[in-house]
Order: structure tokens, then sequence, then C-alpha cells
């Protein structure tokens, strides 16, 4: 296994407790990455900026994914009591809010296409959305509602997998850098920044660099990365129930358990020499989308915003299977809903690996 985030941990995790032996390698800590580095947003329902840019044609194409979020948002309902772990899950719903007429009926159109998908998208009215979430502001003339939507706890729920895969007997070795892999009679040989490892299957959940991984075994697979960053504030009274959007601008919106507010929506960092660093452009832009929306969030004091990496596909489709013509070669990417999809991911790689056709529909994400 190559990368120690969500989908590596859970993968992991499948395979030893199976009976597999399994090592992991992380070139940072396990969970460092993109795992750690989001928001915890649980996402079923149709991102609003590629269905606004991209359309119905795209949104058809994407049904596939949206049926792989929506099974694992199952998985996340019973994974914390699974793991022994509370994770900070809340399916409270999503709501995607508009201030214009223009934006309403593009709205009106996602409803309906995600109707048709299967999820339990509904329309919101002015009024419904004064019941529903009151804190939102009046300005808001209607919406939608995706029951199928929450959070949980990234910094919890890959160190629960991690633990979990630990304990099932995997062995987890982060700060270990891939530097090569040779194709050998019986697998592979990975060499690393602590030596040589042979094993008879690879698999790469590298975010970001699951495709270089998979050049070095010998083939490369299209997933990019993109640099976006998040904030959060102090504690503050409870306020904000749902996971918000906006259909006028990027915006992820929602609060913590502990009572922070986390503000984010895929606003995107600065890339210098491959680390991202924060925009203080992107910063005031995401704030003040904030405010728009949920005008208390102005009271709140910023504490932290961060930026890192989001795994990125030019569909916005997931790629995960055996590379054709590399036998034992595996990758699991899910691009920009990671989080969300990364424990159904790895029961999905597990089987694949153990050779078992997985109960989850994969036939669209063939690498």
């Amino acid at each position: 296994m190559v990368g120690g985030g969500i989908a590596g941990a859970a993968t992991a995790w499948h395979l030893a407790r199976d009976g597999a032996e399994v090592v992991l390698v992380e070139r940072d800590e396990i969970g460092a990455a993109g795992s750690g580095a989001n928001a915890g947003s649980l996402h079923a329902q149709l991102q609003p900026q590629p269905f606004r840019e991209r359309g119905l044609a795209w949104a058809e194409a994407y049904r596939p994914a949206t049926r792989f979020l929506l099974e694992s948002i199952g998985v996340w309902r019973g994974l914390g009591d699974e793991l022994g772990t509370d994770l900070e899950v809340s399916l409270t719903g999503g709501i995607l809010v508009a201030d214009t007429e223009a934006q309403l009926r593009e709205v009106e159109r996602k409803v309906a296409t995600e109707r048709e998908q299967g999820l339990s998208s509904e329309l919101l009215s002015a009024a419904d959305l004064r019941t529903l979430a009151p804190y939102l502001s009046e300005r808001m003339i209607g919406g939608e509602y995706c029951a199928d939507e929450g959070k949980a706890n990234p910094l919890l729920a890959t160190a629960a997998l991690a633990r979990a895969a630990a304990a099932a007997g995997a062995r987890l070795r982060p700060r270990t850098e891939l530097l090569d892999v040779r194709r050998e009679a019986a697998g592979f040989a990975a060499l690393t920044s602590s030596g040589v490892i042979r094993c008879r299957r690879l698999v790469s959940c590298g975010g970001v660099q699951a495709g270089i991984v998979t050049g070095l075994a010998g083939r490369s697979v299209p997933v990019a990365g993109e640099a976006i960053q998040a904030s959060v504030t102090e504690a503050v009274e409870p306020l904000i129930r749902h996971l918000i959007y906006y259909a006028g601008a990027p915006l992820t919106l929602k609060q913590a358990r502990a009572g922070s507010i986390l503000i984010g929506g895929g606003w995107p960092a600065h890339e210098r020499d491959g680390r991202a660093t924060v925009s203080g452009e992107s910063l005031l832009g995401n704030l003040a989308v904030a405010v728009r929306v949920v005008p208390e969030v102005r009271h709140a004091r910023l504490i932290r915003t961060w930026a890192g990496f989001v795994n990125a596909t030019a569909s916005w489709l997931p790629v995960i299977g055996e590379l054709p013509g590399e036998p034992g070669l595996f990758i699991g990417a899910f691009p920009y809903m990671g989080f969300t999809a990364g424990p159904l991911l790895g029961r999905v790689l597990a089987d694949l690996v153990r050779g078992r056709t997985p109960e989850t529909d994969i036939a669209g994400f063939a690498p």
C-alpha cells in the first residue's frame, strides 16, 4: 500500500482483517495530506460549480460517482461503531442557497437531475429556508435541501482507521518515501527510503501522487492535484446545523461539534515548489461569501487558515481498479470528494486486491 490517507488506511484495514499481509508506506505522517487538510464535509449532491459550468451532460456522466458517494455515506453511518471511535459523524443534510432568480433556476434543474439519480433532494422556498435554517441570510430567496449529507471529523477518521489496520496486523510505515518500483517475477520490489519491500501486489492510494506512484511501476495515470484552502473560527454557540453551499460562489460552511465554524469550498491556494500556501485574496473572498450567506459568522474570530492539495481528474470521475497490462498494480483515486468516498473506496480496493468482485459498481471508473 502506498499512501496513508483515509483511502489507504481503509484499504489496509480491510485487507489486514481479511488475513492479508499488508505494509502501508506514507512519506509524511498518517493522514497528514488531503485526508487531514480537508474540512470534513460528507458530500452527496452534485457540486454546484461543475454543474453550472458543465451542465446536464456532465451530471449524467457523473451518475456512477453519485451512486458511489451515496453508498459511502451509508458506510459512514456505522463506521464509528465499527471502529469503536466517535468520528463526530452528523448527517443533518446539506443546503444549497440562492439569492437571485437565475441561481434559483439553476438549482431547480440540479434538483430535478439529482432526484432522477436517486438523491433525496428537494426544492426550498424562502419560507422553507427560514423554517429549516433560520440562521441563513434573509436575502436568500430559495435553494435545495439534500438529506444525504453532513460532516465528520477528519482529524479522527483516518487515525481511527489506521489504528484499526495496525490492530488487525497491518504494518504502517510513516515517514517512508517510495523512491522506485521494479517488476519482479513474483510481483514488485518497492525501493523506499527505509529499504526494499517485496510484494505480490501494489496499491496506489497516494492522493495527488497516485498516478506518479503507478508511473514508477510502469503505467502513469492522469491524476492531478489542485491547491485549495480552508479556515476555522474560534468555538461559538451552536449556530449552523447543516452543510451549507452557495449557488453564486464557492462555499462550504458547517459547525463542528466543538463549536468552531469551518469555512471552505475549494478556493484556490498558491502552489510554490510543490507546497500549498495560503492566498490572502482567496481568504478574503471566502470569508466575504460566508458572511453573505450566514451573517452571524462575522462575529466569530478566525483562528487558522491552511492550504493543502486535493486530487483531481479532468472529468471529476474517480479512477479505481487494476491497471490494464500491469497485473497486480492497483489505483484508487476519488477526485475532490476523497474524504467522503474513502471508507467505501478502501473496501472496494481490498476486494479487488483479493480477486473478488466488489458489490459496489465501479464499471465506469476503470483506469
